[in-house]
């Protein structure tokens, strides 16, 4: 699991080494006007949480850190992503199977419920997808190469089968 993790994570890096500030930081993409810097913090502030979280046995994806320099530089955005997977590389499978606190806001206020760290970060993992996805859209729009064919799939999506 977290060999999949690091990969993924390895695609935002790939990804801004490749890209000037001034792209990554550009916000005029309808419909949200967010920036690949605005999604890659994001992701890298769930993972953020996370760790906090370990310290106290309580995951709470509401307590975000939102370093707006992040949202802004290429630069600030590969340290996030490195401080993250040197995280990553301390846990232990055994840590996997621990089982911790989530809380979030669904909509109507925090709830907590109880479940692994391997569960939450599998979660995580497929949050990062899913706003890798978003990049896409934002990195077609501004004419710039991917990084990967793959970047923004979830590895079960279905692959289109050529008919020649």
């Amino acid at each position: 699991m977290i060999n999949a993790i690091e990969k993924n994570l390895h695609r935002g890096i790939k990804l801004l080494n490749t890209i000037a500030d001034k792209e990554y930081s550009d916000v005029t993409i309808p419909p949200y006007f967010s920036s690949i810097g605005c999604h890659t913090r994001h992701i890298l502030d769930m993972f953020s949480c996370v760790f906090k979280g370990l310290e106290n046995g309580n995951i709470d994806f509401t307590n975000r850190e939102r370093n707006e320099c992040v949202e802004l530089k290429c630069k600030e955005g590969i340290a996030y992503f490195e401080s993250i997977l040197d995280k990553l590389r301390e846990l232990s499978s055994d840590d996997l199977t621990s089982q911790i606190l989530i809380t979030d806001d669904l909509g109507l206020g925090k709830e907590t419920a109880t479940t692994t760290l391997g569960a939450i970060l599998m979660q995580t993992n497929s949050h990062t997808i899913h706003h890798y996805a978003s990049i896409g859209y934002i990195i077609q729009q501004l004419d710039i190469e991917l990084p990967n064919a793959d970047f923004g799939f979830n590895p079960t999506t279905p692959k289109k089968v050529s008919n020649y």
